[in-house]
């Protein structure tokens, strides 16, 4: 028992454990990540009162002489001190004085940032008046805790790291990217299905794309494209609510190549193995140009190449490792490339090679083994 590997996880909200968004999703999979390399985890998360509950019996259990290797944490959405129900900072001293109670006691502290949206105008537009006043002096009082706390500051990407303005923080940042989940079982069939498209080839296209349709997740242009190719196919998978509010965008562009659904979970499994291709094609946004969508690893998961635009920040890592299409963001140049595709699909054979050698160096497993190295020296 005293030779077990033991680390905390630290998240300042509860988790929907059925939502299916980035922020819900990723510390789910770390989680379970840590777990799957070995670790026991000992999870603070929820609302104040259970998050200090968890505290106690984990401070308890140091000072009784329980080991832990670290502590990993991923800050909310929201500043830390408002994650209550009712937003107001009823625990102000509850995290922060367990990181450090935990610092003090030796153990390293790692901190995934998850996004900087609140310093860019569609900040502004969102929240208004005394509340956008105190969130934005709370999201500086977590900057200003976390250069004196954590000895590693994890960004989904590099770009996002111009936006601290801290040299200290900046000296500790280094990136943590989404990972992926990896099923041999579903590589091979994968594989064969591939290899059985380009035996058998019959000129059509079949483009999936799974997430948001509106706002930073704007892929008008690209349905509008499709709409005017006989031999693309086009599936949509969007929450049911989002479409019953936005498909007025899309209604226009909508034939029978183009099919929209509404499922989650393993009742995608079916589609993403009848799909040739994945989509991260949005129009110019300060939110992606910094944030990394979990989706794109889901991509990465099923082993589809994906096309993509190149102001997001993923682009960089897609382009570098072969394993879809960067292009820029217009008309023509999204033409042209669907019009070579549509004549070489041993192209997109190759990139889904790739995308099976990409995988499994960034799997969630790996994530957590990275943090467990970089906290453990």
């Amino acid at each position: 028992m005293e030779n077990k590997k033991r680390c905390i996880f630290h998240i300042p909200n509860k988790l929907d454990e059925k939502s299916l968004s980035g922020s819900q999703v990723r510390p789910r999979m770390m989680i379970q990540a840590f777990k799957d390399i070995g670790y026991d985890v000992d999870v603070v998360m929820g609302y104040g009162k259970e998050r200090k509950e968890s505290i106690n019996k984990i401070k308890n259990n140091i000072k009784n002489g329980i080991k832990y290797d670290f502590l990993y944490s991923e800050s909310s959405t929201m500043p830390t001190l408002l994650t209550e129900k009712n937003h107001l900072p009823l625990y102000p001293n509850l995290d922060f004085g367990f990181f450090k109670f935990c610092k003090n006691h030796g153990i390293k502290i790692g901190l995934f940032y998850r996004d900087m949206h609140w310093k860019f105008p569609v900040y502004n537009k969102q929240v208004n008046g005394i509340k956008k006043f105190f969130a934005k002096i709370s999201y500086r009082y977590d900057l200003l805790k976390y250069k004196s706390l954590v000895d590693k500051f994890y960004l989904p990407s590099n770009k996002l790291s111009k936006y601290i303005n801290s040299k200290k923080l900046e000296s500790l940042t280094d990136i943590l990217l989404p990972g992926s989940s990896y099923s041999e079982n579903f590589i091979i069939s994968k594989q064969n299905f591939y290899k059985n498209r380009l035996d058998n080839y019959d000129g059509k296209l079949r483009v999936f794309y799974v997430g948001g349709i509106f706002g930073n997740y704007n892929f008008i242009d690209f349905v509008k494209m499709v709409s005017k190719f006989d031999n693309i196919l086009l599936t949509i998978c969007c929450r049911k609510s989002e479409w019953e509010k936005y498909s007025y965008l899309y209604r226009d562009y909508l034939n029978d190549n183009i099919k929209v659904i509404h499922k989650s979970g393993i009742e995608l499994e079916d589609y993403y193995m009848k799909t040739d291709l994945c989509l991260a094609y949005f129009k110019d946004n300060d939110y992606m140009k910094l944030a990394v969508p979990i989706k794109v690893f889901e991509y990465i998961g099923h082993v589809c190449p994906i096309i993509c635009s190149d102001n997001i920040a993923i682009s960089e890592s897609i382009n570098e490792s072969n394993i879809g299409w960067v292009i820029d963001y217009n008309d023509i140049n999204l033409n042209n490339l669907l019009k070579d595709l549509l004549l070489n699909y041993e192209d997109i054979y190759n990139k889904h090679i790739n995308c099976i050698d990409f995988l499994k160096e960034n799997t969630w497993s790996s994530r957590a083994s990275k943090v467990a190295k970089d906290l453990s020296r």
